[in-house]
Protein backbone atom coordinates (compact mmCIF):
# COMPACT_ATOMS: atom_id res chain seq x y z
CA UNK A 1 0.00 0.00 0.00
CA UNK A 2 2.75 2.45 0.93
CA UNK A 3 4.71 1.60 -2.23
CA UNK A 4 1.62 2.28 -4.36
CA UNK A 5 0.94 5.57 -2.57
CA UNK A 6 4.56 6.67 -3.04
CA UNK A 7 4.34 5.80 -6.74
CA UNK A 8 1.17 7.90 -7.09
CA UNK A 9 2.81 10.84 -5.33
CA UNK A 10 5.87 10.52 -7.56
CA UNK A 11 3.74 10.49 -10.72
CA UNK A 12 1.82 13.52 -9.54
CA UNK A 13 4.92 15.53 -8.58
CA UNK A 14 7.60 14.04 -10.86
CA UNK A 15 8.65 17.51 -12.09
CA UNK A 16 8.24 19.30 -8.79
CA UNK A 17 10.24 16.96 -6.52
CA UNK A 18 13.47 17.06 -8.57
CA UNK A 19 12.97 20.79 -9.14
CA UNK A 20 12.87 21.36 -5.40
CA UNK A 21 15.98 19.21 -4.88
CA UNK A 22 17.94 20.94 -7.64
CA UNK A 23 16.46 24.28 -6.63
CA UNK A 24 17.94 23.83 -3.18
CA UNK A 25 21.29 22.86 -4.72
CA UNK A 26 21.12 25.84 -7.09
CA UNK A 27 20.42 28.08 -4.11
CA UNK A 28 23.42 26.60 -2.31
CA UNK A 29 25.57 27.35 -5.38
CA UNK A 30 24.17 30.91 -5.57
CA UNK A 31 24.59 31.70 -1.89
CA UNK A 32 27.95 29.90 -1.65
CA UNK A 33 29.44 31.72 -4.63
CA UNK A 34 28.03 35.03 -3.37
CA UNK A 35 29.48 34.41 0.10
CA UNK A 36 32.87 33.43 -1.29
CA UNK A 37 33.24 36.45 -3.56
CA UNK A 38 31.70 39.00 -1.17
CA UNK A 39 32.81 37.83 2.25
CA UNK A 40 36.10 36.10 1.42
CA UNK A 41 37.44 37.99 -1.62
CA UNK A 42 35.75 41.29 -0.71
CA UNK A 43 34.38 41.84 -4.19
CA UNK A 44 31.67 44.53 -4.24
CA UNK A 45 28.28 43.08 -3.22
CA UNK A 46 26.58 43.70 -6.54
CA UNK A 47 29.42 42.19 -8.60
CA UNK A 48 29.49 39.19 -6.25
CA UNK A 49 25.76 38.84 -6.81
CA UNK A 50 26.18 38.81 -10.62
CA UNK A 51 28.93 36.17 -10.45
CA UNK A 52 26.75 34.06 -8.14
CA UNK A 53 23.81 34.47 -10.53
CA UNK A 54 25.80 33.27 -13.53
CA UNK A 55 27.23 30.23 -11.70
CA UNK A 56 23.82 29.21 -10.36
CA UNK A 57 22.03 29.69 -13.70
CA UNK A 58 24.55 27.51 -15.49
CA UNK A 59 24.18 24.85 -12.78
CA UNK A 60 20.37 25.12 -12.94
CA UNK A 61 20.28 24.81 -16.72
CA UNK A 62 22.42 21.67 -16.75
CA UNK A 63 20.41 19.96 -14.01
CA UNK A 64 16.93 21.17 -15.00
CA UNK A 65 17.18 20.24 -18.67
CA UNK A 66 18.22 16.66 -17.89
CA UNK A 67 16.71 15.63 -14.57
CA UNK A 68 13.74 17.92 -14.01
CA UNK A 69 12.06 18.74 -17.30
CA UNK A 70 13.65 15.99 -19.43
CA UNK A 71 14.47 18.23 -22.38
CA UNK A 72 13.62 16.89 -25.78
CA UNK A 73 16.04 19.22 -27.57
CA UNK A 74 17.74 17.14 -30.25
CA UNK A 75 19.51 19.53 -32.60
CA UNK A 76 22.09 22.23 -32.02
CA UNK A 77 19.43 24.83 -32.95
CA UNK A 78 17.06 23.34 -30.34
CA UNK A 79 19.76 23.54 -27.67
CA UNK A 80 20.58 27.13 -28.61
CA UNK A 81 16.91 28.12 -28.46
CA UNK A 82 16.47 26.35 -25.13
CA UNK A 83 19.55 27.79 -23.41
CA UNK A 84 18.78 31.27 -24.75
CA UNK A 85 15.23 31.10 -23.37
CA UNK A 86 16.54 29.70 -20.08
CA UNK A 87 19.12 32.44 -19.62
CA UNK A 88 16.62 35.13 -20.73
CA UNK A 89 14.10 34.01 -18.11
CA UNK A 90 16.83 33.74 -15.51
CA UNK A 91 18.10 37.18 -16.48
CA UNK A 92 14.67 38.62 -15.70
CA UNK A 93 14.57 36.92 -12.30
CA UNK A 94 18.26 37.75 -11.85
CA UNK A 95 17.42 41.43 -12.21
CA UNK A 96 14.73 40.94 -9.57
CA UNK A 97 17.33 39.27 -7.31
CA UNK A 98 19.75 42.13 -7.95
CA UNK A 99 17.06 44.73 -7.15
CA UNK A 100 16.12 42.99 -3.91
CA UNK A 101 19.78 42.91 -2.88
CA UNK A 102 20.41 46.50 -3.96
CA UNK A 103 17.32 47.98 -2.30
CA UNK A 104 17.14 45.95 0.89
CA UNK A 105 20.78 45.00 1.60
CA UNK A 106 22.85 47.71 -0.06
CA UNK A 107 20.60 50.77 0.44
CA UNK A 108 18.44 49.88 3.45
CA UNK A 109 21.12 47.94 5.33
CA UNK A 110 19.20 44.73 5.98
CA UNK A 111 21.32 41.62 6.58
CA UNK A 112 22.82 40.64 3.22
CA UNK A 113 22.58 36.88 3.78
CA UNK A 114 18.94 37.01 4.93
CA UNK A 115 18.04 39.15 1.91
CA UNK A 116 19.92 36.73 -0.35
CA UNK A 117 17.80 33.86 0.99
CA UNK A 118 14.55 35.84 0.56
CA UNK A 119 15.53 36.80 -2.99
CA UNK A 120 16.28 33.16 -3.80
CA UNK A 121 12.86 31.99 -2.60
CA UNK A 122 11.10 34.49 -4.87
CA UNK A 123 13.37 33.62 -7.79
CA UNK A 124 12.93 29.84 -7.40
CA UNK A 125 9.15 30.12 -7.66
CA UNK A 126 9.25 32.37 -10.72
CA UNK A 127 11.91 30.22 -12.40
CA UNK A 128 9.84 27.06 -11.98
CA UNK A 129 6.85 28.65 -13.69
CA UNK A 130 9.01 29.93 -16.57
CA UNK A 131 10.77 26.58 -17.02
CA UNK A 132 7.66 24.44 -16.87
CA UNK A 133 5.41 26.50 -19.12
CA UNK A 134 7.83 28.25 -21.46
CA UNK A 135 11.37 26.90 -21.72
CA UNK A 136 11.09 23.12 -21.39
CA UNK A 137 7.49 22.68 -22.46
CA UNK A 138 7.18 19.13 -23.60
CA UNK A 139 4.37 16.65 -23.87
CA UNK A 140 5.09 15.74 -20.20
CA UNK A 141 4.75 19.34 -19.00
CA UNK A 142 1.46 20.23 -20.62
Amino acid sequence: MKQEKLQQLWEKYKDTIPYVIFGVLTTVVNIGVFWFFYRQLHVWMMVSNIIAWFASVLFAYLTNRKWVFHSEAASFADYCKEITAFFAARLATGVLDWLIMFIFAEKMGFNDMIMKIVANIVVIILNYVASKFWIFKSKNSK
